[in-house]
């Protein structure tokens, strides 16, 4: 497994990543910023236009350390990384296996998904008694509850995605009272994704974001084909896989939202509305929810299937690996992620 190091987030749009030696230098208006050594850069994300030399990318690429281009209001734009790890025989495996048991897999995944989702919200329930006897979260649980049996009972993955739109919506509808805090001047109304319309969504959306760039990154590692997934639909430049395995670590980044809006961590001030409607995140915005993602990474848990405590981060890196070895046949079936 790749040790986990340092994800280098670039956050001005003015800034410029370029080569010097065994050093990553960005840069601002030909001055330079910041110097970090490679051995001490994992992944790097950038929310710039200017971009990286030629010659930065090439050693990145080298170094196998993914580069990843993001809009600044944090639409996944692009990826520069090295060919896949791994022989030609797992990618072929990767493959047959997802066409012969992509409907197990995706009746796992989303039975995880299902799972977490009533965690968190369980979670909330404990730390508020208010909404105990709620009959909107009530009802939003049950639905998550059926959803785990129906999703074992579907024919075919269009059925199973079916069932968890279902699902998302009923929960969806009760994520508004999670946001506990009063003093939050923010209304969640419904999940609007392209583009977010409120900063509840914005928010929401970014740290999908974040996320599913880490699994694609990990699964590069793993030697398994991003692109190629069980779940969601091929599409040119999307990394499917990534999609479908971040839906079992979608709790993890909607608990962060909400810990972000109760505890006031980002305000009005760190959003910024288009004339089309579109709500984004503005630098400062970005770059509290960038810090606060760091430090999330960095804490420890217990590792459900390899009773382990690992950091935070480590999380899509452990899954890639167990995805492999599913894959290559070393584990009968692929553990999803189950929050405890």
């Amino acid at each position: 497994m790749r040790k986990l190091l340092n994800t280098i987030y670039v956050t001005n749009e003015q800034a410029y990543l370029t080569l010097d030696g065994e050093n990553l230098v960005c840069k601002v208006d030909g001055i330079e910023k910041l110097r970090i050594p490679f051995e001490n850069i994992e992944n790097v994300v950038c929310f710039n236009y200017v971009g990286c030399s030629p010659a930065l990318m090439g050693k990145c690429v080298g170094k196998t350390i993914p580069i990843n281009f993001i809009s600044p209001q944090g639409k996944f734009l692009a990826k520069v990384c090295g060919e896949t790890k791994g022989n030609v025989f797992l990618r072929v495996a990767q493959i047959d296996r997802f066409r012969e048991q992509g409907l197990l897999l995706t009746q796992n995944t989303m039975a995880a998904k299902f799972s977490n989702t009533r965690q968190l919200i369980r979670r909330s329930l404990h730390d508020n008694a208010g909404l105990r006897e709620d009959a909107e979260i009530k009802n939003a649980v049950e639905i998550l509850k059926d959803g785990i049996d129906k999703v074992f009972q579907a024919q075919s993955i269009e059925e199973a995605v079916g069932i968890e739109g279902n699902c998302a919506r009923a929960y969806f509808s009760v994520f508004q009272k999670l946001i506990t805090n009063q003093k939050v001047p923010f209304t969640f109304v419904l999940r609007t994704k392209r583009p977010p319309l409120d900063p509840v969504n914005a928010v929401l959306s970014f740290v999908y974001t974040l996320a599913t760039s880490e699994y694609a990154a990990a699964l590069e590692t793993a030697g398994l084909d991003s692109y190629i997934g069980f779940c969601h639909a091929l599409r040119s430049g999307r990394s499917s896989l990534a999609c479908d395995l971040v839906e079992e670590a979608r709790c993890i980044a909607e608990r962060f939202v909400l810990t972000l809006l109760n505890l006031q961590i980002i305000g009005e001030d760190d959003f910024e509305k288009q004339i089309s409607g579109a709500v984004w995140l503005n630098a400062e915005g970005r770059k509290k929810v960038l810090g606060r993602w760091q430090e999330k990474k960095r804490t420890d848990m217990v590792h459900p299937y390899l009773k382990q405590k690992i950091p935070l981060g480590l999380l899509p890196y452990v899954q890639s690996n167990l995805l492999a070895k599913y894959v290559r046949g070393e584990l009968e079936s692929y553990p999803p992620f189950l929050q405890k």
